[in-house]
């Protein structure tokens, strides 16, 4: 980040302009709202491979760009190779926004035999890096990173961990997506395992015991956890004999965390919803099993961080290929009349939905007694057996609750929109906003944040467009949901993740 600037007379003109952006005295002081974003490409408006911070007018969503100094990755970027760590997806900031992590997606390869055709130049694993948000609200230099281990076609390791690989190695597996937990304790990262996919996967999920389970599940979809200690992340392995992630037989496409005490209870409770858009083993499992394409699967997460999917985990989901999920706590504190939800985004052939789905914890119009007693995860019906789905544009990608969990907002990806649901807190039944229940947003929409209340004067929505290089900007009222006074940011290049201080 660039150093604030003061004392010297021939820069006051910059500092006065600067005034709003990052203070011109004690580093006490900050801007009132800042954003974070992501940037991956190489334009007219610059390289890829950092974070650019935007500054946010609380009266009126606008932005201002302070700078894109923040590297992504430790290896700087140049022309020749703007991405040096991969393309970074995400960014997140613990719950006191001390701390950031942002995941690199590497660069994945085709396994063909024995040999790793890369998709560019040489394979790159997917890495993590943590930074520390200075008072000013700028970044620090990026932290000691996760590297996901390179191997050789043959299955062993590899000497070489940190990207890129060695000659002779690769990573077959492509990071996903991440997700902090509510006390930020724990982030989990999902990883989709490579293609074609390895008949040696395990049937349940399941976690490596050995050396040769590992070398059987090389390649295989999985889901890491890490606890997270300032900006220090330490994986958590779900095994006792190996150092292993838990390995999937379905490939996951999106994640969510939630904490909550079920009724009667005083002990809270930790799961990980992942939604799964493939089923190995229609295609390749050894041993005959039951697929479950196109589904939601469930895991508790113990008190230090180690997963066990629900018995009645996975659930299948009646529309094709989910791509989203968030979940969603309605009851209010010491009350019992909200529940537990998912909304899962699927795409269908031209256009997408978003499912609501609830957790029984109690007898409502969803859930009957029994399955309340088996803790099933059921779909919310609207009239007699019919589905409460509801149409999102097309590629429904990422979604976002407002602080009241009221409503819900998704972008399209490949509509260009954003849409506004009402959340019935009750039944999770979800409703268009009127008048507007969708708004146009820039090219390819990816990534979208909010900027919570602030005393009650309003709330803004913010939404990355990767192919516009733009920041669309939503003004949205905190009693009705409604979104309004749309605002186009120019952006560095590429945009991808975003993240709201």
């Amino acid at each position: 980040m660039s150093k604030k600037i003061c004392g010297v007379a021939a820069l006051m003109g910059l500092c006065a302009l600067s005034l709003a952006l990052l203070n011109c005295g004690s580093s006490s002081s900050r801007p009132s709202g800042l954003l974070y974003v992501l940037t991956q490409g190489l334009n007219s408006n610059g390289l890829g491979n950092n974070v650019s911070s935007f500054s946010i007018n609380l009266n009126s969503g606008a932005l201002s760009l302070i700078n894109s100094n923040a590297s992504t990755c430790p290896t700087a970027a140049t022309e020749q190779n703007p991405l040096p760590c991969g393309a970074p997806l995400q960014i997140v900031l613990n719950p006191t926004d001390s701390a950031a992590f942002v995941l690199n997606q590497g660069v994945p390869c085709l396994v063909q035999g024995t040999q790793c055709v890369p998709d560019s130049s040489t394979p790159i694993a997917p890495s993590i890096y943590p930074y520390t948000v200075n008072s000013d609200g700028s970044f620090s230099s990026p932290g000691t990173g996760v590297n996901w281990a390179c191997i050789s076609p043959n299955g062993t390791a590899c000497s070489a961990y940190a990207p890129p690989c060695s000659v002779g190695c690769y990573y077959p597996d492509t990071a996903t997506a991440m997700t902090l937990d509510s006390t930020g304790q724990f982030l989990f990262v999902i990883d989709e395992g490579q293609y074609p996919f390895p008949s040696s996967c395990p049937l349940p999920a399941a976690a490596a015991q050995t050396a040769t389970d590992a070398t059987n599940f090389i390649g295989c979809p999985s889901i890491s956890v890490f606890s997270v200690s300032s900006t220090t992340l330490t994986f958590v392995s779900q095994s006792t004999t190996y150092q292993s992630p838990l390995f999937l037989s379905k490939t996951p496409s999106a994640l969510s965390a939630i904490t909550f005490t079920p009724p009667g209870s005083s002990n809270a409770e930790e799961l990980l919803f992942v939604t799964d858009n493939y089923d190995l083993c229609t295609i390749s499992c050894a041993v005959p099993s039951k697929p479950v394409d196109n589904a939601l699967s469930i895991y508790a997460v113990s008190s230090t961080g180690t997963l066990s999917e629900q018995p009645n985990s996975p659930y299948a989901i009646a529309a094709p290929d989910p791509i989203s999920v968030i979940a969603v706590n309605t009851n209010q504190v010491g009350e019992n009349s909200g529940g537990v939800f998912a909304f899962v985004g699927n795409q269908a052939a031209s256009a997408g939905s978003l499912n609501p789905f609830q957790l029984c914890t109690v007898q409502n119009s969803n859930c009957s007694q029994q399955d309340v007693t088996e803790n099933l995860l059921v779909p919310v019906t609207c009239a007699p057996q019919t589905s409460c789905s509801v149409s999102a544009g097309s590629n429904p990608i990422e979604m976002v609750v407002d602080p009241t969990n009221s409503f819900l907002y998704s972008i399209a990806e490949l509509s260009n929109q954003i849409f506004a649901f009402r959340i019935n807190t009750t039944t999770g039944t979800l409703a268009a906003l009127s008048p507007n229940p969708n708004l146009p947003t820039g090219s390819e929409p990816v990534s979208l944040a909010m900027h919570p209340t602030v005393n009650d004067t309003g709330q803004f929505l913010f939404v990355s467009n990767s192919d516009s290089d733009n920041l669309s900007v939503f003004s949205v009222s905190t009693i009705t949901g409604a979104m309004s006074s749309p605002l186009t940011v120019i952006a560095p290049a590429t945009p991808s993740g975003l993240a709201v201080h």
